[in-house]
């Protein structure tokens, strides 16, 4: 093996390029990933291709957006923490000042017709992205039958038996694990062994128990610290509070990305605590879209909502409150996994029983994703959902005097841009806005 040392940028120079990551981040995780690939490994060559595929393949193990992930990661093997922490927050922060300016908008003048307009092409084009990830990820994921039943099952159990999310999670772990002791293939992944490494890294990559638990000790503290003051002043009732609460949790268990755990964050937030109405969470989902950063973005439109109309301060006030919390409480777990990880990475990697545990919690995020769509095209298409309880199922009730023919127009053409001619999802966002804007007009 080519024990060549590993060149490290400048401090400078990483900065600078990790800042025009995350300024050019739009489209989703595919494309992100995309872009740092073109950037790290092809044009600056800080990164080999293994290196970078290895890194790639310990943040999809990981709850949370596997791109900021990804950043952090490179930006760790390069400087260490402080490197981690450039990267990952230029990969977050920029969308973040985006969706809560946007949310700001939406609050102030939202009941503007014309921004009505807007917001509705733009929700129902959302419709046709989500079906879209499902695809992509049905074809990676579903790789055999096993696959495929568990998939169902996950989409029965958080559609129709209301159950949640994180049981389910855990339950497709555990049915994984339980494969691959009774010998059954959770994939058609090839037994081929990865190239080594080039580079001989720096010593902060290496192992040591006193770095881990120091480490551990310092990220648990800017996580929970907060929290625990929080229930103190505020109290457990306080929406800050629960805002830090929920969105801690999500943190844990976001398995999958952002479609994953939107359909169980909406639920919550809608029918639980009442932060924002249902059709409301598709408004951020389409503003996030066109944001850069992580999907999971939308989780800052949802805080920002929630504290400013649950709050006891003004609106915004309230709003900017409920956003910072949400950001803190979303992304400070994602620096925990890997700066106290990442060092751990390839001791993981070769765990077999793990791969196929996250293999089935891959299968069920695709029956998640389509409980998502599901409920996004009720709410899209649809005035008037209702339920009815029958057994223990929770069905849904429609009201087909409802039906929003336009709505329905807009989300087949974006469908049909998107899937069939591969057209790019930002543009097709504009288009469907501007279509539902003529609407309002005419």
């Amino acid at each position: 093996m080519d024990t060549t040392p590993f060149k490290a940028p400048s401090f400078g120079e990483a900065t600078r390029t990790f800042a025009k990551i995350g300024l050019l981040s739009f489209g989703g995780p595919a494309g992100q990933i995309a872009l740092m690939h073109k950037i790290l490994v092809d044009e600056k060559r800080w990164l080999d291709e293994p290196r970078f595929l290895h890194a790639l393949n310990y943040c999809m193990l990981l709850p949370g957006p596997e791109a900021m992930q990804l950043a952090t990661y490179s930006g760790w093997l390069m400087h260490g923490v402080r490197g981690g922490l450039v990267a990952g927050l230029l990969f977050v922060l920029p969308g973040a000042l985006v969706i809560s300016a946007l949310s700001a908008i939406y609050l102030t003048v939202g009941h503007v017709t014309l921004v009505q307009g807007l917001l509705f092409g733009l929700k129902a084009a959302v419709l046709a992205v989500v079906l879209e990830a499902l695809i992509k990820v049905s074809k990676r994921a579903l790789k055999n039958g096993s696959m495929v039943i568990l998939a169902i099952a996950a989409f029965v159990a958080i559609a129709f038996l209301k159950l949640p999310f994180p049981l389910i999670i855990a339950a497709a772990a555990t049915s994984g694990a339980l494969m691959h002791v009774l010998g059954v293939t959770t994939s058609k992944a090839s037994s081929k062994v990865e190239p080594e490494i080039a580079y001989a890294m720096p010593e902060w990559t290496k192992p040591s128990a006193r770095r881990f638990f120091s480490t551990l000790a310092v990220w648990l503290a800017i996580w929970f610290v907060p929290l625990i003051a929080l229930w103190q002043l505020l109290g457990p009732g306080h929406v800050f509070t629960a805002e830090a609460t929920f969105f801690s949790k999500m943190a844990a268990v976001t398995f999958g990305g952002a479609y994953a755990v939107l359909a169980y964050v909406a639920q919550q937030a809608v029918e639980v605590h009442g932060w924002l109405k249902p059709d409301e969470m598709l408004t951020g989902l389409g503003l996030a879209e066109t944001t850069p950063g992580p999907l999971i973005l939308v989780l800052v439109f949802v805080g920002f909502l929630g504290g400013a109309r649950l709050s006891a301060l003004a609106p915004l006030t309230g709003g900017v409150a409920g956003a910072a919390v949400t950001l803190w409480f979303t992304f400070v777990p994602c620096f925990l996994w890997i700066f106290v990880g990442a060092p751990y990475v390839e001791t993981l990697r070769n765990v077999r029983w793990l791969a196929s545990a996250l293999s089935a919690v891959t299968a069920a995020v695709v029956g998640i994703i389509a409980n998502l769509a599901v409920w996004f095209a009720l709410h899209v298409l649809f005035g008037n959902v209702g339920e009815v309880n029958w057994g223990p199922f929770a069905l849904p009730v429609l009201d087909f005097g409802s039906f929003d023919w336009l709505a329905a127009t807009i989300a087949v053409a974006a469908g049909v841009a998107l899937i069939r001619f591969h057209a790019h999802m930002i543009a097709v966002l504009a288009v469907s806005a501007l279509a539902g804007m003529a609407w309002q007009l005419s």
